[in-house]
């Protein structure tokens, strides 16, 4: 799956790689106390899952003086996390994994107050696609038949997701609008509770990220039926794209880190170069792999350039769901 930047800018992903040998540079500027690795979303999600690895990654590889400590702050689609990184005393000792909430969140609350071009710049560590996916026991096998099964139950059917107003809804109204569906939703925290709810049947059908549905995935008990990527994914070669039936959209989550708002160009650099570290790692490279995440590395300067650029996509997003 390979793209360049520029394209994938325009569909909200991307994909670019460089290399830089594990092992960097003395900084000037080391951290004096445990790194809070705030996580901008619920346990068990795709962030979630991506935190605590990096945490292992930069331990195992022995990349920190002293240890990132995550930190889940999932409230309110994400303002917690926003909120604990706007108002921090230490900006210096405070990061954050973000997903599209990161965009979304402080369009659709705007009394929050957040600028996001105001935060530091660290690294985008790839971007994650979204794949619909039902409960085997329901026999559908096709995205045709989804379609069906929607209609039958006459605005009944029930989809879940992270947040309201985040990447799963804006997908699912996305689906609604293109196929002249209608479905309740339900907001969770976490696309863990998700994949979750779904296995047990609480709910009827999600579109998580492969990472947060692979071991249900793996264990038989959920089926892909439509991907949302450019091309098809690994994971579920078998599944097609929304391109290849007939439309032109793709969706990706952000898998970044990004600093506190204030802080310091020594600790900025030491960040962006443990994390290009992290980035160029094997753990980092087979993880996305096998997680079916596309890589994506950015200079800081490029990522202040995409979060304009995903803003403004959002924005256009919120408003065409009449957000």
């Amino acid at each position: 799956m390979r793209q360049s930047k520029r394209a994938f800018w325009g569909v909200l992903g991307a994909t670019a790689l460089t290399a830089t040998a594990i092992g960097g540079p003395a900084h000037a500027w080391e951290p004096n106390k445990p790194i809070d690795f705030v996580i901008m979303a619920g346990a068990g999600g795709g962030a979630d899952q991506i935190a605590r690895f990096i945490q292992s990654v930069a331990e195992k590889n022995d990349m920190t003086t002293l240890p990132l400590i995550p930190n889940n702050k999932g409230g309110g689609s994400g303002a917690e996390a926003l909120i604990a990184l706007n108002s921090t005393r230490d900006p210096d000792h405070t990061i954050l994994v973000t997903l599209n909430s990161f965009f979304t969140t402080p369009l659709r609350q705007e009394n929050l107050g957040i600028d996001i071009m105001e935060f530091t710049p660290i690294a985008m560590m790839g971007v994650d696609p979204f794949v619909l996916w039902v409960h085997q026991e329901r026999g559908i096998d096709s995205f045709e038949g989804w379609q069906e099964a929607v209609k039958t139950e006459d605005g009944e059917w029930v989809m879940g997701g992270t947040g309201k107003g985040q990447e799963d809804s804006l997908v699912t109204t996305w689906l609604e609008q293109n196929y002249d569906l209608s479905m309740k939703y339900i907001p969770y925290s976490g696309g863990g509770d998700v994949a979750k709810d779904l296995a047990g049947q609480q709910i009827m059908s999600s579109v998580n990220n492969p990472s947060e549905a692979r071991g249900f995935f793996q264990n038989g008990d959920v089926v892909p039926l439509l991907s949302f990527s450019d091309e098809r994914l690994d994971m579920v070669s078998d599944v097609p794209t929304v391109k290849e039936l007939g439309k032109d959209f793709s969706y990706y989550n952000q898998r970044a880190v990004v600093g506190a708002p204030g802080m310091s160009e020594e600790a900025a650099t030491y960040y962006q170069d443990l994390f290009q570290q992290i980035y160029d790692s094997e753990e980092w490279q087979d993880y996305m792999a096998s997680e079916s995440l596309s890589p994506l590395w950015m200079t800081a300067e490029e990522q202040m350039e995409y979060w304009q650029t995903q803003l403004d996509r959002h924005k256009e997003l919120l408003a065409e769901m009449g957000e």
